[in-house]
């Protein structure tokens, strides 16, 4: 099977519609080649202190660094890139935040991980919204023997009992700087790395904000590292409320924690309060 692809200049409805179709949206070559060495460079230093993984499915040869926001302002433009935010709005509605930002390196010999749906750790019944959507910024090509991400095009809209074989996934390859987006009930797993070389590439996943993200972003990143980010970052990492009041903090926006001084009027419960 051929994966569904667009070019750099896709804009938000060919991403849209890509995702609703085929549960992903493979976007080739959004960052130029300069952009993307550096990123890797800033990664590269990163996994020098950073061990592999302890089980099957973080992978026993794969690095992960976890809370990546509070170690590096190397990725902070990638997490709101507009083509990224777009889909994220319309797939989950305008208010979610992170869930599970992880840059990560597969290393050589690497197994493929198991498939699996992101959105499974939440007991919701189905069908539902989609309530996760996750994200790939390749920071090299991505093949099919260097453990590019396996994907079930379609799954998402599949029974609650119907399980992927093997045979039914799909190697998204794509080149560095390439963007791979896809929905959190899309079956899915990483690709065994078969090569001598590692894949290094920055993993961010959002979920909607009334549910709780995977790694707690109010513990993991430091508010004095959190005071000198952009607001629609702070927004990501859990610095907001689903309306009407989900998230406050001692009943004003949690915002307000960081600013004492923040507008009064981002205060929650003085818009619904009698």
């Amino acid at each position: 099977m051929t994966l569904h692809r667009l070019g750099a200049d896709a804009g938000h409805h060919d991403v849209a519609a890509s995702l609703d179709e085929h549960g992903y949206a493979l976007v080739e070559r959004v960052l130029p080649p300069a952009d993307v060495d550096a990123r890797r460079a800033a990664l590269d230093e990163l996994l020098e202190a950073t061990p592999t993984g302890r089980n099957v499915f973080e992978g026993f040869r794969t690095q992960r660094v976890y809370a990546v926001f509070a170690k590096t302002r190397s990725f902070d433009d990638l997490a709101v890139h507009p083509l990224l935010l777009g889909a994220l709005d319309h797939a989950l509605g305008g208010h979610y935040q992170f869930s599970a930002p992880v840059a990560l390196q597969i290393g050589a010999g690497e197994s493929a991980q198991v498939l699996h749906r992101d959105e499974d750790v939440y007991p919701l019944p189905r069908p539902h919204d989609p309530v996760v959507v996750n994200s790939m910024w390749a920071l090299c090509d991505f093949t099919a023997r260097n453990g590019a991400t396996r994907l079930v095009p379609g799954s998402h809209r599949w029974p609650e009992d119907r399980r992927p074989d093997e045979s039914e996934a799909v190697p998204a390859t794509m080149p560095a700087g390439s963007l791979l987006i896809y929905l959190g009930g899309l079956w899915h797993g990483g690709g065994a790395n078969t090569t001598d070389r590692p894949r290094p590439g920055l993993l961010l996943e959002y979920v909607v904000s009334w549910l709780r993200p995977q790694e707690t972003q109010l513990v993991a990143v430091p508010p004095d590292t959190v005071r000198r980010l952009p607001a629609r970052l702070q927004e990501l990492l859990g610095y907001n409320v689903f309306p009407p009041f989900l998230g406050y903090v001692d009943g004003r926006h949690p915002r307000r924690a960081l600013d004492p001084d923040a507008a009064r009027a981002d205060d929650p419960l003085r818009q619904t309060a009698p």
